[in-house]
């Protein structure tokens, strides 16, 4: 199964229509979004997927959010998504709780984090566990987001 792992969209419907073409070109079953969601609109872009979605620290208005992202029929996990897909168990978080960000990343519990907030794409591994920020959709340069084999967990990175 190949997912698509996307953050910090920040409101930008341009970016984020781009990676959904992105996406959809790839053939990527299911989306998660690494917060910094934005606004009420960025929710229903993702339409052709399952698509999980946590809050980061410039969510502000996240009752609003989350009604889009209900309204959109996505998975809102608050600030942190816990999941199990295709057989990997995955964390979904911000990372702008740094004590939260390093617990997931340490305690062996999980196959992958995927995180965001610091706008840099960036791969690295912790003993068995995987760590994936796919970049920003915006406010950087490039707007990256990533693509993840959950069999192998082979992350290619893809620039708009």
């Amino acid at each position: 199964m190949r997912i698509g792992v996307v953050s910090d969209t920040h409101g930008h419907v341009a970016n984020t229509l781009a990676a959904v073409t992105m996406l959809e070109s790839l053939e990527v079953e299911r989306v998660l979004h690494c917060g910094d969601i934005g606004t009420e609109t960025i929710p229903a872009l993702f339409k052709p997927w399952p698509t999980d979605f946590v809050f980061g620290n410039c969510d502000f208005a996240r009752d609003e959010l989350a009604e889009a992202i209900k309204q959109a029929g996505k998975t809102n996990h608050d600030v942190f998504g816990d999941l199990e897909i295709a057989g990997r168990r995955i964390a979904l978080l911000h990372s702008d709780d740094s004590r939260k960000f390093h617990e997931v990343c340490t305690n062996g519990k999980y196959d992958l984090v995927c995180y965001g907030h610091t706008h840099l794409a960036k791969l690295e591994r912790m003993d068995s566990t995987l760590i994936l920020n796919p970049g920003a959709l915006y406010r950087a340069n490039p707007h990256s987001l990533a693509i993840v084999d959950l069999e192998t967990l082979y992350v290619e990175f893809v620039n708009l």
